[in-house]
């Protein structure tokens, strides 16, 4: 089951956001998500699955828990997959079908972004276009993705984390405020916490299919978007993804790094309606 929120008219455009590794729907700014609601679209919001409400995959017979994945990837173990990009793009197009929806644009980023050239390879026949933000088509080895494992942390400390993230990675250039950033990171916690389900969604990275011969022969209307600043995938990231798929539009902003922030939200929507109406 998953978390689901629509805004706009029900027929509108349709138009779904995802998003990436171990967030979720509140992480939308709301100026961005009603963006699109006062342009017409019918715009879909929902948490992937392993966070915020959406159910959870525990792994019966594996752990999820940092210390013990870190261990496998020390003893150079094969990693357990609780599940594959293949299946997050099953949860869309089941979601896609219980709203009635045949075809829509999609919106994703980071790992949303994989999960999106994993739908658009697969079942182009179901999408409109994909916008492609702060992504990139190349896997990330176990190794680097063991780095981001997630430990559990009291409240207080993931806060302190979040705030402490976002000086790495954030848009410089389109800030939020601490006070913004501890609000949404204490509303995170409350309405879902769990850094085991977190890891497993970092599980199923590792375990995702190359996709670059696959892009490289995809046929849909795409824009790829990255912020000149992200940290976290650097932009050239973003250049080498457009530079695969035949036709791609491609977008570089100055002061945008791995977050869209508030401020950064009504460039985004402008430039994604122009892109999307412009298909004619």
């Amino acid at each position: 089951m998953l978390a689901v929120e629509e805004y706009g008219p029900k027929d509108g455009l349709p138009l779904i956001l995802v998003r990436g590794l171990g967030s979720s729907l509140i992480h939308w700014p709301k100026n961005f998500v009603q963006g699109f609601a006062d342009l017409g679209y019918r715009t879909v919001i929902y948490d992937n699955r392993d966070a915020g409400l959406s159910q959870r995959f525990p792994m019966q017979d594996h752990p999820s828990d940092s210390a013990s994945l870190k261990q496998i990837i020390a003893d150079g173990g094969a990693l357990p997959v609780p599940y594959s990009l293949a299946d997050h793009v099953q949860d869309c197009v089941g979601l896609m079908d219980v709203l009635g929806i045949n075809r829509a644009h999609l919106f994703a980023i980071s790992m949303g972004g994989g999960i999106a050239q994993s739908f658009a390879t697969s079942f182009a026949d179901r999408l409109l276009s994909a916008t492609l933000v702060m992504t990139s088509a190349r896997l990330r080895s176990a190794a680097l993705l063991g780095g981001m494992l997630a430990k559990r942390r009291s409240r207080s400390d993931y806060i302190d984390a979040m705030v402490a993230e976002d000086q790495v990675w954030g848009s410089p250039g389109y800030p939020m405020t601490e006070a913004e950033i501890r609000e949404q990171a204490a509303q995170a916690y409350d309405r879902g916490y769990d850094p085991d389900a977190y890891n497993r969604q970092i599980l199923g990275l590792a375990a995702a299919e190359e996709r670059v011969e696959r892009l490289q022969k995809l046929d849909l209307p795409c824009f790829v978007i990255h912020g000149a600043e992200d940290t976290l995938v650097p932009p050239e990231a973003g250049r080498e993804l457009a530079s695969l798929i035949p036709g791609a539009k491609l977008e570089i902003i100055k002061g945008m790094g791995h977050t869209i922030t508030p401020l950064l939200a009504p460039k985004l929507v402008a430039m994604v309606d122009g892109f999307i109406r412009g298909q004619g």
